[in-house]
């Protein structure tokens, strides 16, 4: 097989659209398209089915994603042995993350990174969302959840805890609940339940069988913003809120305890720039874990 045919079939098969595909090759539409069909005919199997909608994938061809993902993997492999990547850290690295971990603790501390490695590009999307290694939507991901399919490498980077705070405005105005009961008579800020990444984040029942928030954020720093406003009380991440003069605790429950992982595709394990990112990200986690319980 040609292997510039196989990267190809990749790009198509991660985006699900062949002009999806064009755009992130740098090629017109008509030469992926042309090149998708000379690898079918060569062989001798249909790799995808055409939809309105894009592309997907037939028997065939995820036997051949299976393939084609080993090969780029011992062309990554082949690379950084032989030395191709030079001896700095260069390069472009994505790293998805939730937005309270992205934004409230990543953001701050990867410019210390780049100025490290200056041959390195680093986008930060943290946004919340989850984020397929597979597809290539980020080289790097840090999730709630320890991934249980697909060729991942994760590791924990910390675990973290939640707790119930308030703005001391709200405080001041309404008084603060004494037990999880009395939360009823509270106004709660809360998150959109349908839109969570993950059960695991679905947790307000962990505080209260009966929490029904009055403002749903879909996102964590919305929710601080939102209880900093003095909206009401809300679940928050401690090592945002504790940093935050105008929020206080409100201790009628347990923290709620959850986890970070760092989490990458096998086959980008050798490149230099991908461990030296998830090295970094678990350099500074490690040196400031006490911030996060």
């Amino acid at each position: 097989m040609n292997w510039d045919d196989v990267r190809i079939f990749l790009t198509v098969a991660r985006t699900g659209q062949i002009l999806g595909a064009a755009r992130r090759l740098g090629l017109n539409h008509a030469t992926v398209s042309r090149r998708v069909a000379a690898l079918e005919t060569a062989l001798k199997a249909q790799l995808f089915r055409r939809l309105t909608t894009g592309t997907e994938l037939t028997p065939a061809g995820e036997r051949l994603l299976e393939v084609a993902e080993r090969m780029e993997a011992d062309m990554i492999a082949a690379r950084a042995d032989i030395g191709g990547e030079g001896e700095a850290i260069s390069g472009t690295v994505r790293i998805g993350a939730p937005d309270g971990f992205g934004v409230a603790f990543l953001a701050s501390r990867l410019g210390a990174l780049t100025a490290r490695h200056p041959d390195l590009s680093i986008q930060l999307v943290p946004v919340p969302r989850s984020f397929s290694l597979s597809r290539r939507e980020a080289d790097i991901a840090i999730t709630v959840d320890r991934p249980t399919e697909g060729r991942l490498v994760a590791a924990r980077l910390v675990d973290y805890s939640l707790m119930l705070y308030a703005s001391r405005a709200y405080a001041e105005a309404n008084g603060l609940p004494e037990s999880p009961a009395d939360l009823a008579a509270h106004r709660l800020v809360g998150y959109v339940a349908d839109l969570v990444i993950s059960p695991t984040l679905d947790y307000a029942a962990e505080i209260s069988e009966d929490w029904n928030a009055a403002f749903s954020v879909s996102s964590a720093m919305g929710q601080v913003e939102a209880v900093r406003s003095g909206a009401g009380i809300g679940i928050l991440h401690s090592f945002i809120a504790r940093g935050m003069a105008d929020l206080v605790p409100v201790p009628v429950a347990p923290p709620i305890r959850r986890s970070y992982w760092l989490v990458y595709h096998e086959s980008v394990r050798p490149m230099r720039r991908i461990q030296a990112v998830s090295a970094f990200i678990g350099e500074i986690v490690e040196k400031e874990k006490a911030l996060f319980l």
